[in-house]
Parts: structure tokens; C-alpha cells; sequence
């Protein structure tokens, strides 16, 4: 059995790795290649050549699905903002997970009581 020490000593390892992390973006970078309307252009040709590529940040927030266009000399940025929001999320479920682990140490033990529905 893990001692409340060892819990503790986590959850403040884990709350000094949250505090270090750089700018956070939720989101996922996609690119997309394109066709225009262009007759004889290269994009019709055989095999095509596509338009791009073209960078999208694709993310959710406020219960609203969101697109924004990254331009690639800030692909770099927004892609490190995005792997440290990634971070943060794994980060915040291992500090719950200790808490978690932590409160039941303190009560004895005892596991959650079953909800019947």
C-alpha cells in the first residue's frame, strides 16, 4: 500500500509539471490539400497537384466546434501549444487519480459506495 506521503509527494510532482508547461491550445492540426475552379489549372491535371498543403487547427470550446487557419511559420508554435494542452489533460487525471487514492487512504480504505439504479 502506497503511504499518504507518497500521495502527496505525487500530487505536488504533478503540480510542478502543470506549473511548467508553456501556452496551452485545444485542438488538433490537420492539412488539407485543395482543388480550385480554375479550368487547365494544376489541380485538375493528371495526376493532380493539389493546392497546399494548408494547415487547420480543429478544436471544441464552449460547445462549439471551432476551425482557425494556421499559417506555417506558426505550425511549430501551435503544435507544441497543442501537445502541452494534451499534457495538461493527462497531468490533471493522474493529480484526480491521486486524490482519488489519497481520500480513500484517509477514510481506512473504504472503497465508494455502490449507487443501485
Amino acid at each position: 500500500m502506497v503511504s499518504e506521503q507518497a500521495l502527496r509527494q505525487r500530487i505536488e510532482r504533478v503540480k510542478a509539471q502543470i506549473a511548467e508547461l508553456g501556452d496551452l491550445r485545444p485542438g488538433k492540426v490537420s492539412v488539407q490539400y485543395n482543388t480550385c475552379g480554375t479550368p487547365g489549372c494544376r489541380c485538375k491535371a493528371d495526376p493532380p497537384q493539389r493546392h497546399g498543403p494548408y494547415y487547420q487547427l480543429n478544436y471544441s470550446r464552449g460547445g462549439r466546434s471551432r476551425t482557425e487557419t494556421v499559417h506555417p511559420e506558426h505550425l511549430a508554435q501551435v503544435e507544441a501549444e497543442t501537445a502541452n494542452y494534451l499534457e495538461l489533460q493527462s497531468l490533471l487525471a493522474e493529480w484526480i487519480d491521486t486524490a482519488i487514492e489519497l481520500d480513500r487512504l484517509r477514510r481506512g480504505g473504504r472503497a465508494p459506495a455502490k449507487t443501485s439504479r
